[in-house]
């Protein structure tokens, strides 16, 4: 069986993007990255993206003139390369309802937090604020509302005394450099899909996210 097509849209440093690229390169994950694209021209994601010979695009929001605008020009660009899977890893924008259907069961996106709390930004802080004694990451299929699509995997961390946003942010960073690439995996190996809203595994519906 041929290597799962997917693309990958970036806004910011792209370490999520690169524990990808290693887990492709090294034969942990049958997937090959066909594109990856970043709405901000300064990500360092490209430049990740570039060192791994994937061909690397610019399409900057603010010279469109609205949402619809861009993400019609953001599936344009995707259709020569046919993803099988679109992944945002870091990608900074909320998609259009319409973009999200044309991708409906085929889109991945992690958040840093134990979904459904804390969707949203500043997810540390929250967990800290609200004395929250574990936190992690979360690995879930995009529908067209934020953050609340069906979670397939979850990798989880204690929350220490003295944690800052920063050091906790650090540790769930390393989660999700595990499980994010654990779930792209699953899909590649067929043993994943997601139809009606739903997560199937293995033959069965997943009746809860895993935990790693």
């Amino acid at each position: 069986m041929s290597a799962l097509p997917a693309a990958v849209l970036v806004s910011g440093n792209g370490s999520n993007l690169q524990a990808l690229i290693d887990a492709s390169a090294d034969g942990s994950i049958d997937c090959e990255i066909r594109a990856v694209v970043s709405n901000r021209p300064g990500a360092f994601a490209l430049t990740r993206a570039r060192r791994a010979d994937i061909p690397a695009h610019v399409l900057e929001h603010g010279r469109f003139a609205n949402r619809s605008a861009f993400d019609a020009a953001l599936a344009a660009l995707l259709v020569p390369y046919a993803p099988r899977l679109l992944i945002l890893a870091g990608f900074m924008r909320i998609l259009s309802a319409g973009f999200v259907s044309r991708y409906a069961g085929r889109m991945l996106n992690i958040h840093p937090s134990l979904l459904p709390a804390y969707p949203g930004l500043d997810t540390h802080a929250r967990a800290l604020a609200d004395r929250a004694t574990e936190h992690g990451a979360s690995v879930h299929f995009v529908t067209a509302e934020l953050d609340a699509g069906p979670v397939l995997v979850q990798g989880r961390v204690a929350v220490r005394p003295g944690d800052t946003a920063e050091s906790l942010a650090e540790r769930v960073h390393e989660v999700e450099h595990r499980i994010y690439p654990r779930a792209v995996g699953w899909i590649a190996e067929g043993r994943v899909e997601c139809r009606d809203g739903r997560i199937w595994m293995d033959g069965a519906p997943l009746p809860a996210p895993v935990r790693l």
